[in-house]
């Protein structure tokens, strides 16, 4: 083989390398840039929107708790009564079954504890013999249901009626009242949109500041933080000789603000 047809030969191998090698290296470096995007130059700006909605649910619970002595069936009886009293008056408003439910039933003890820490000790060689401090009695039981309500936007009138009602069927607590949104999706969407928009603008704002091209959109992180309104009413149990139903309180559903919090992360280029 001529010494001309040796050189271009491995002229010829000489480029192949070069061009496997460069190869090589365009597809280790594409795909780095796909498998770990955070490893490059990068920066985060974050943007929050809101939106408000009127509350078209409202939730509330209400419990009627008995302390009753040792006779645990009759205590049983006696709350029973009030509670069922308390689901037939929620009835008569016109709501869904299922929005009426009971959420707890418990029945504990009332315990009466001795405290023998003043006993006399008997003096040494003494045959007296130490009586036992005795163990804590059972005097009674405490017997609570809680029921958890749903009240939809049809039927926000008649809220107020219900607080003061239960009470005076023999409700012991009315607590826990917040209005709520109960699909709130449409309304998370235009906080997001708002969110989102408002970062691309910092993001173009910061790179034309600092100088560099905006590059890829390697990461989007949410966060979500609805506002519901909350009140509490507490109410004492009604004597025997209270005959009256008790003014029904005022209730207003106002408005829900939500509130969407979104990080982006961008390749600098």
């Amino acid at each position: 083989m001529s010494t001309g047809i040796k050189n271009i030969l491995g002229l010829a191998g000489v480029l192949a390398i070069v061009c496997f090698a460069g190869a090589s290296l365009w597809y280790v470096s594409a795909y780095s840039r796909n498998a770990e995007p955070t490893s490059f130059r990068s920066f985060s700006v974050s943007g929050s929107g809101k939106a408000t909605a009127i509350p078209d649910v409202a939730r509330f619970v209400i419990r009627v708790i008995s302390e009753g002595d040792t006779n645990l069936g009759s205590s049983h009886e006696k709350n029973t009564e009030k509670v069922n009293t308390v689901i037939a008056f929620i009835k008569t408003k016109d709501l869904d079954q299922k929005d009426i439910k009971t959420q707890n039933y418990s029945v504990d003890p009332r315990y009466q504890y001795f405290d023998c820490s003043a006993s006399p000790t008997p003096a040494q060689g003494s045959d007296r013999a130490v009586k036992p401090c005795p163990p804590p009695q059972i005097v009674g039981y405490t017997i609570e249901q809680t029921i958890a309500v749903t009240v939809r936007e049809k039927n926000f009138g008649v809220i107020g009626d219900i607080l003061s009602g239960v009470v005076n069927k023999g409700a012991n607590s009315v607590s826990q009242l917040s209005f709520e949104v109960d699909d709130s999706t449409a309304v998370q969407a235009t906080a997001r949109a708002q969110a989102i928009e408002k970062a691309k603008a910092k993001a173009i704002h910061m790179a034309q500041a600092g100088g560099f091209t905006l590059g890829r959109l390697l990461s989007i992180d949410e966060g979500y933080a609805p506002e519901p309104f909350y009140s509490r009413y507490e109410f004492a149990p009604l004597s025997a000789s209270a005959s009256e139903t008790p003014s029904s309180p005022t209730i207003e559903p106002g408005s829900q603000e939500m509130t969407v919090d979104v990080t982006l992360k961008y390749e600098i280029r």
